[in-house]
């Protein structure tokens, strides 16, 4: 546990604003953790810096006092990253909100780190425009964190990821250097591209703080559908037919009769369709001319068992927050023990139905509740914890099916996490994805950029 030394806090009190640090109590619960619930926090002090000045001038610190930091944005993160257990200062963006004007002649917008997403969405929107990074923690994640986590969402398969939406950085090191890499260049062939390092890094090579956003015009009007399926096999049959179909996806989103079980049980929601099925598919899409022919084409052939077509804002929102309710409802219903894991989309069937095999002889009576974005292959499997067994139990029994369900993953060339990171909770899961080589390269990056090794430590490796 980490002992903050008196000349360093003595420091902070003689060289920033009064503000500028707080050790209560309840703030260092607050921003000590973030959505996971594995690990207490423990920080020991938290700062609250307002320009990429003050990162700077106290990272310099910290650095000259061997003091680790944790950098803090929204802490929506479900890998333990933001997570400061052992006597760590937090460094929260939060007060690093300010977004400039949009430039939309060149369809960019500088923010600071803290600025929030839907802020962003809205702040773009004002001009036609919009960043398309879009998750339903939107309303609370920060720019930082989505760009530290190199973050996914809904939309990916409309999109792609964060790093295809940032041109350009300022990024503070361990030791107060100051980067600004990129600025809103297009194109910027000039050696290794610097920028990329720091996307999806979490925090462990330095801390974000701007960054020049792309954007892209506003969609056109959207529909949203909402299918039930037999199996997952209909899911991807039906990911199939959307491929080919005359439409945009926007969104191509599933979700089991275990999610919608516990979504109802936790809200008071009307369920979707008169009859249940055992999978649900959420479609959404720039509005054509084709859709309503298009749909009847599915019944007709018997490629969904029901369906239905939003007919109105309203209905639209409905249909969206019975997938973006489904991991607030998990949590609220049960103790979930979360995976996010990705395969390539061919391999989804033939892994699921091993996974399948798997549980029911390893752990038969599990209640496994499974969700995902099917257009990129992302899988959130969250292993409910049987009611009556004891969580620490319950958590031995998680590590256990951990292994067999990255050794699975490792067999089907998949990522045994697709957007949440690595943090403190997938270190050992690391090497099922990474290889040794690749592993050593990343330390060797770390040790040139952080040597006294402050940012975020123990994140991702030891």
């Amino acid at each position: 546990m980490q002992t903050l030394p008196q000349a360093f806090l003595d420091a902070i009190a003689g060289q920033f604003p009064d503000d500028f640090a707080s050790a209560d109590p309840d703030e260092l619960q607050q921003f000590g953790r973030d959505w996971t619930r594995v690990f207490d926090a423990a920080p020991s002090l938290i700062v609250f810096p307002r320009t990429t000045e003050e990162v700077a001038r106290f990272l310099g610190l910290a650095d000259a006092f061997r003091v680790a930091v944790v950098p803090s944005g929204g802490r929506t993160g479900l890998a333990a990253g933001a997570v400061a257990r052992d006597g760590e200062v937090v460094l929260s963006l939060q007060r690093m909100r300010h977004m400039a004007p949009v430039d939309v002649s060149g369809g960019t917008v500088r923010v600071q780190a803290g600025a929030i997403t839907e802020l962003v969405h809205q702040h773009a929107g004002e001009h036609g425009m919009t960043w398309p990074v879009d998750f339903a923690s939107k309303g609370s994640s920060q720019v930082g964190g989505n760009i530290a986590t190199n973050a996914g969402g809904v939309k990916v398969i409309r999109y792609g990821l964060t790093r295809q939406w940032v041109l350009g950085l300022q990024v503070v090191l361990a030791n107060g250097t100051v980067l600004e890499l990129g600025g809103a260049l297009e194109k910027n062939n000039t050696g290794i591209d610097l920028r990329q390092l720091f996307i999806g890094s979490e925090g462990i090579l330095g801390v974000i703080t701007e960054a020049t956003l792309k954007l892209t015009r506003l969609p056109g009007k959207l529909d949203v559908l909402l299918f039930a399926v037999d199996d997952l096999a209909g899911v991807l049959r039906l990911f199939r037919e959307v491929r080919r179909a005359p439409l945009v996806p926007m969104a191509y989103e599933f979700f089991t009769d275990v999610c919608l079980r516990r979504l109802l049980q936790h809200r008071a929601l009307r369920a979707p369709f008169a009859q249940p099925s055992s999978h649900y598919v959420l479609l959404e899409v720039e509005r054509g001319d084709q859709l309503d022919d298009w749909i009847a084409s599915l019944f007709e052939r018997e490629l969904i068992r029901d369906g239905v077509l939003a007919q109105s804002p309203q209905e639209a929102a409905d249909l969206w927050s019975l997938r973006e309710g489904i991991s607030e409802s998990l949590s609220a219903t049960g103790m979930p023990h979360k995976n996010d894991i990705s395969l390539p989309v061919a391999a989804l069937e033939a892994f699921t139905a091993e996974l399948d095999a798997v549980f029911a002889a390893r752990y038969p009576g599990w209640e496994i509740a499974v969700f995902g974005h099917v257009g990129d292959g992302n899988l959130h499997i969250n292993i409910m914890k049987p009611a009556g067994m004891e969580k620490s139990e319950f958590l031995a029994h998680a590590k256990g099916a951990d292994r067999d369900l990255f050794a699975l993953v490792a067999t089907h060339h998949g990522s045994v996490s697709a957007e949440h990171g690595i943090g403190l909770l997938k270190k050992a899961a690391l090497p099922y994805t990474r290889t040794a080589a690749e592993i050593e390269i990343m330390r060797a990056i770390k040790r040139a950029l952080d040597p006294n090794g402050i940012l975020n430590p123990g994140k991702i490796f030891d």
